[in-house]
């Protein structure tokens, strides 16, 4: 496959739709083949664990009531409700999200492009299509999904967006591939699903809800609707990203400590993958060993370690003191991180993580069911974890 955009200045959702419509399986590298399949049975696992969940529940008894029937051409997970495939997307992609368990990437912005993976499955279903046609739509999720994360200077989250704002410029593209639309209707999908999902960042900021868990699917689930309505003619902005009015020109007016909102577009679109010798953004995506929030992981992991090898106990400690970036601070160290009272605010409080994981050694999904969220005699040793940030961790973040 040669891949080569006309002009260095035309519009990004053409070159995109291009690159995506041209792209087939047998360009993939046998690593991002294998590292799809990888992050596919990680999705699963989360997902059978966010099924459980609370919030799951009540969507899944919500649709159910609103379908009236199960007689649609996609599958939901553990329940086997049969919905059409743009509901299915949504339930399937909440329950791989329930839990703040699946993968995470972190550069301008974090994302976690598993959120997305569902619609192209809930499509193969209804199209009857296999394996191949999901791991190609799969790669391309993780593709897009990742690049827009390294685009912003600094990230759409500095300026109080949520990154499911970039995921819903990337959902159709994968949404779309399973569909083998044209690349007409591609830029169509990624300017309809774009149009109608920019999220403001209220919904992982102080005290968190079940809406934290539903912002990144719901970019799944337009990008799936917009991929079929793509399909039968319907037209979206073809200037969503780069042209007048589209997300770098909104940005373009405000401000990060007193300086202007620059993208790198070209950071999109260069050097896009295009056979199996090519480098996958796939490849550079992690998974988590716990269910929190990304960067609470390296203190964590560092106070486990530090527990275990001197047999710490909760009553020795005076401080518990844990110094992050900036933006760390920010997200996880407000005062509503130090009294959390839902598993959403708890899995993104560095207090409580830090509290729960000196007092019952582990860090599991066990640790945010309610009862132990709400347990009082974690408060004395919260009290004692004092988030700071440090500017030289600032310097080196994301390397």
């Amino acid at each position: 496959m040669s891949f080569h955009p006309a002009e260095s200045k035309r519009l990004l959702t053409h070159t995109i739709a291009e690159w995506t419509c041209a792209l087939k399986y047998e360009h993939l590298s046998p690593e991002a083949i294998q590292a799809a399949k990888l992050f596919w049975f990680d999705s699963i696992g989360c997902a059978l664990g966010g099924s459980q969940q609370d919030d799951a529940k009540i969507l899944l008894k919500h649709y159910r009531a609103m379908r009236g029937g199960g007689d649609g051409k996609a599958t939901t997970f553990v329940s086997g409700f049969k919905t059409n495939p743009v509901d299915a997307a949504f339930l399937n992609g909440h329950m791989i999200r329930a839990m703040d368990y699946n993968d995470i990437y972190w550069k301008a912005d974090p994302c976690h492009p598993s959120d997305l993976i569902a619609a192209p499955l809930a499509l193969c279903e209804s199209e009857g299509l296999g394996g191949k046609d999901l791991i190609l739509a799969t790669i391309i999720a993780y593709e897009i999904e990742m690049r827009l994360c390294e685009v912003g200077r600094p990230g759409v989250r500095e300026y109080g967006w949520h990154h499911a704002t970039l995921s819903a410029f990337a959902a159709p593209v994968a949404a779309g591939r399973v569909l083998n639309l044209t690349p007409e209707q591609m830029v169509s999908a990624i300017g309809i699903s774009a149009a109608r999902t920019f999220c403001p960042g209220a919904v992982t900021a102080g005290k968190l809800t079940n809406m934290k868990n539903t912002v990144d699917p719901w970019a799944g689930r337009m990008g799936a609707e917009s991929a079929l309505l793509a399909r039968e003619g319907f037209s979206g902005p073809e200037h969503i990203i780069d042209g007048k009015e589209g997300l770098f020109a909104v940005f373009k007016h405000v401000q990060y400590k007193g300086k202007p909102a620059t993208f790198d577009g070209e950071a999109l679109v260069r050097d896009l993958p295009t056979s199996s010798t090519s480098h996958y953004r796939i490849l550079d995506c992690g998974m988590k060993s716990f269910p929190i929030e990304a960067l609470s992981h390296s203190p964590l992991t560092a106070m486990m370690k530090t527990v275990k090898q001197h047999n710490i106990k909760a009553g020795d400690v005076r401080e518990i003191k844990v110094e992050v970036i900036a933006r760390a601070a920010d997200i996880l160290g407000d005062p509503h991180k130090y009294r959390p009272d839902s598993k959403e605010t708890a899995d993104h409080s560095l207090p409580y993580c830090m509290a729960v994981g000196l007092v019952d050694g582990m860090v599991t999904p066990l640790q945010f069911r309610e009862e132990r969220v709400r347990d009082k005699s974690l408060i004395p040793i919260m009290d004692k974890v004092k988030v700071v940030a440090n500017d030289e961790f600032e310097a080196l973040f994301p390397k």
